[in-house]
């Protein structure tokens, strides 16, 4: 839940099972397909008792499977099925991914949506026209780190004090002594986003990624371009960065349309 989900909710009593098996969906990712109970104690904090009790309760809802043999649970197609509701109910996913494509094929670059999770980023879209071999395959729903990448930074930049001080505090138990040279380059995004309304990262190892935020009635999300290159990373943010403005203009201005 984002914080100004949370806001907008105030003083509400929130429904605490709910929230519990949440955090029992999301301890499910790429590679870790397949969860006991106490694998799932582990990840989200919970007591082994509250676990077992949830992960039946899940099944039953069928959000989880469960496998005998191996006495663990799986994600349900139903997931699947919530997740494509997600997609083509998304106003703004609807607005952007004809432009997205159409920017992806015509300078053959990556393209990608996303939005905030907690810490984290997901990818409502990512489109994947790079004239070089991407040293990963980026799909809709993968998560990426919120402070390592541009899309996460350039969400930052729209995010309240309070909210990025209370980011920042995840940022710094799970980085260490990285943390310090990050908050540094979190600021700096921040900063060029104020300035220039961008921000670049090349969190993985040649790939230039150039982000901005994009403000909605649905809420903020990250738009950006990359490439897997080995030019220099200024020179080729310099390049992406105007057909990125120019993209998040022209969504803005469609959603804009759409709402008036």
């Amino acid at each position: 839940m984002q914080s100004n989900d949370i806001e907008a909710i105030g003083q509400s009593p929130l429904n605490r099972s709910v929230l519990r098996g949440a955090e029992i969906l999301r301890a499910f990712k790429p590679g870790s397909d397949l969860l006991g109970n106490g694998e799932l104690s582990e990840r989200t904090g919970l007591s082994p008792s509250t676990v077992s009790r949830l992960t039946q309760t899940l099944v039953v809802a069928g959000l989880l499977q469960l496998d005998r043999e191996e006495r663990a649970y799986r994600l349900a197609p139903l997931v699947l099925s919530l997740a494509h509701a997600m997609r083509s109910g998304s106003l703004v996913l609807a607005v952007a991914a004809p432009h997205m494509r159409a920017l992806a094929e015509k300078e053959r670059v990556n393209v990608g949506l996303a939005c905030a999770d907690r810490e984290e980023m997901v990818y409502l879209e990512s489109i994947r026209y790079n004239r070089r071999v991407a040293l990963r395959n980026v799909v809709s729903g993968q998560r990426v780190p919120m402070e390592l990448t541009s899309l996460g930074r350039a969400y930052l930049a729209t995010a309240t004090t309070r909210h990025r001080q209370a980011l920042e505090k995840t940022f710094k138990q799970r980085n260490g002594s990285h943390w310090p040279a990050l908050k540094l380059a979190i600021d700096e995004a921040i900063d060029s986003v104020e300035k220039h309304g961008y921000c670049v990262a090349s969190w993985q190892p040649e790939v230039v990624a150039v982000s901005t935020p994009v403000m909605s009635p649905d809420g903020v999300f990250a738009l950006n371009i990359s490439v897997s290159t080995q030019d220099d990373a200024k020179q080729v943010t310099r390049q992406l960065a105007p057909k990125l403005l120019a993209l998040k203009k022209t969504i803005t201005r469609d959603i804009a349309r759409l709402h008036a």
